[in-house]
């Protein structure tokens, strides 16, 4: 009999021809599975029937040989990775493991793309086919494609091949590798300077591809003024006007706005907006000074330019051009869309009196709307020039420089020149025998009038006072002088050139009595003229004209006086004694004769005033004292002496 140890898998079976021969089979009863059980070890007994019985036995070693029964098998269906989009190409971020239990080539695997996948994904990655390495084959971006969906096969090369599949999802992470993007949607210009608070200029738009933190923008304007930010809607802004606007301070902004991701390290962007700034007429006309001052020299042409005044618009085009004129009266015309405006002189007989040029106003107006204007005092100052000669005038009554000289007066009627004089014989030095009176109608150095004697040069007895004008005599007078002495004087001025007059004085030398005479005779003739000319003047004061009266009235009655003298002296043959301050002097008619006075007449003063005035020019008497217990004839002057002069 034949016994096979246990087994699952096997049985025995017996079969017997006849007793001599027996065939014993070994039977698998149950499938066999080489992964589970590659081996399988059986003991074969055999027994004979005797007693005791006998056996032999017999170890059956089975080897289950390998058939591709058992496909490639992943240890999950599903794998999830995770790579940064930033990812170098050649990276190998995966690697595969799939199992084959069978053995041989029944467990050769080789890994594979499922067909499923698109070309560009398997452009973009390599696997390796034995290894199962999956690796980057280009750049990865977030921005483009967020994950991918990578279906691998693993097959072996048994007969018929089986496979395995799995999914490989790879998430690409985001990197901070976009810049923001600013872009201008909407533009509004050029504002002008007088825009509101708040006036929208433009739209922007920012955006920013990248995601999370690496996504959020900041915006900010830069300079911060005069315009600002305002979010409006995610991802947009308004740029608007947060000052004032001032164009002639800033005519054009140039406005950057910039911003700034999230991102470490974080990453910027930023767009320029040019803004350009439309004028307005906010600016009138200014002077450089409130009042000019302007020298101009008289005797200038007419239409001759006196002075150019500028006046700035900051503004432009029509608001800043400008155009002048002479506010008050329209003179001097304008200047329109000049740059300045000169001031010229009108011509004679022009629209207002020359009075009316010492102050004036120049205004400044735009071309603007509304026109602004701006105003500038002028003050003119008229330089003199020396264009008028000195002029002589005629003595005036009444100086205390002139008591004691004869009144002056022309010889042969109106403008000779010729002036006459008298003076005594045996007057002292420095004694004024006449003025030279001159007035020149120049200013300043021009009308500073000197005196000189041109005529007799050396030492004369007569000398001028250098600016007084004044005739007196440089030492005593004597006879020998002779009875008459010729004066040529020169007046100049102090201009450039030098103007001069010349004033021809006739000094008579008299007696003392006889020079007293012609003193008193030619300032009555002198009061009289000008008792004339005030009454036709009729300009004169009420207080002139009783000073006036009085004089005349005094006057007048030293006339008469000197009238009863001289007739007493003529028909009362006896001395006289003359009574008068200082010493008693006597004269006596039959030997002097009578005095004698000028029969010129005095000419009248045109003072300043307008006021006619005379000189009165009076030469008292000087005779010398009579020495002690002489007689009283032998005092008096030879009556030929003075019937010569």
């Amino acid at each position: 009999s034949y016994t096979l140890s246990p087994s699952e898998h096997f049985s025995l079976e017996v079969k017997s021809k006849d007793e001599n021969k027996v065939s014993v089979l070994l039977v698998l009863t149950k499938s066999l599975d080489r992964e589970t059980l590659p081996v399988h070890r059986l003991v074969l007994t055999a027994s004979d029937g005797g007693r005791p019985s006998l056996t032999g036995t017999m170890e059956l070693v089975i080897s289950v040989l390998d058939a591709n029964d058992n496909a490639p098998q992943f240890n999950q269906s599903v794998y999830k990775v995770q790579l940064p989009e930033n990812t170098a190409p050649g990276t190998v971020f995966f690697r595969l493991n799939a199992t084959d239990k069978d053995e041989g080539s029944n467990g050769e695997i080789y890994y594979t793309f499922s067909d499923t996948i698109s070309s560009k994904v398997q452009d973009l990655f390599i696997i390796d086919s034995k290894s199962g390495e999956i690796r980057t084959n280009g750049e990865l971006d977030f921005e483009d494609i967020q994950s991918y969906d990578l279906e691998i096969e693993a097959r072996d090369q048994g007969t018929p091949p089986l496979s395995g599949h799995c999914s490989v999802e790879l998430e690409v992470l985001d990197v901070n590798d976009n810049a923001p993007e600013v872009w201008v949607t909407s533009l509004s210009v050029p504002v002008a300077e007088d825009a509101s608070v708040g006036t929208v200029v433009a739209l922007l738009s920012v955006s920013d591809r990248d995601s999370g933190a690496n996504g959020r923008v900041r915006c900010w304007v830069w300079p911060a003024s005069p315009f600002g930010l305002e979010a409006t809607f995610a991802g947009s802004y308004s740029l608007v006007l947060r000052e004032a606007l001032d164009r002639e301070r800033v005519s054009e902004y140039e406005v950057e706005v910039r911003a700034e991701d999230g991102g470490a390290p974080p990453l910027r962007a930023s767009r320029g907006v040019r803004v350009p700034v439309s004028d307005v007429n906010d600016n009138a006309p200014a002077f450089a000074q409130a009042v000019y001052t302007v020298l101009a020299r008289e005797n200038n042409a007419a239409g001759a330019e006196l002075a150019r005044l500028w006046a700035r618009d900051p503004d432009e085009a029509g608001n800043g051009r400008v155009s002048y004129s002479v506010w008050e009266g329209g003179v001097g015309g304008g200047a329109a869309g000049s740059s300045s405006a000169s001031l010229s002189g009108a011509a004679a007989g022009g629209w207002r009196p020359a009075s009316s040029y010492v102050s004036f106003e120049v205004r400044a107006v735009d071309a603007g709307e509304p026109p602004l204007c701006g105003n500038a005092t002028v003050q003119l100052f008229v330089l003199d020039e020396n264009d008028n000669a000195p002029a002589l005038l005629l003595p005036a009554a009444g100086s205390a420089a002139e008591a004691g000289a004869a009144a002056a007066e022309a010889s042969s009627g109106p403008g000779s020149g010729t002036l006459w004089a008298w003076a005594a014989w045996g007057a002292p030095a420095g004694q004024v025998v006449a003025k030279i009176r001159a007035v020149d109608a120049d200013s300043g150095y021009n009308a500073w009038l000197r005196y000189e004697l041109w005529e007799p040069r050396g030492k004369g007895p007569f000398r001028v006072g250098l600016y007084s004008g004044e005739v007196s005599t440089a030492r005593p007078l004597e006879e020998a002088d002779g009875p008459r002495q010729r004066l040529l004087i020169v007046v100049r001025d102090h201009g450039e050139p030098a103007r001069s007059a010349t004033a021809t004085l006739s000094v008579s030398l008299l007696e003392a009595a006889e020079a007293a005479l012609a003193a008193a005779a030619g300032s009555a003739s002198s009061s009289r003229s000008a008792v004339g000319a005030e009454m036709g003047a009729g300009a004169a004061s009420a207080a002139t004209n009783v000073w006036l009266v009085v004089a005349i009235c005094a006057v007048s009655s030293l006339f008469l006086l000197a009238v009863v003298l001289y007739g007493a002296s003529r028909w009362a043959p006896r001395a006289a004694v003359l009574s008068g301050p200082g010493p008693t002097t006597l004269v006596c008619a039959s030997e002097v004769g009578s005095w004698s006075y000028s029969q010129r007449h005095s000419r009248s003063l045109c003072v300043a005033d307008g006021a006619g005035k005379s000189d009165l020019m009076v030469f008292s008497p000087n005779f010398p004292p009579p020495p002690p217990g002489a007689a009283a004839k032998d005092t008096q002057p030879e009556p030929s002496a003075l019937l010569d002069t």
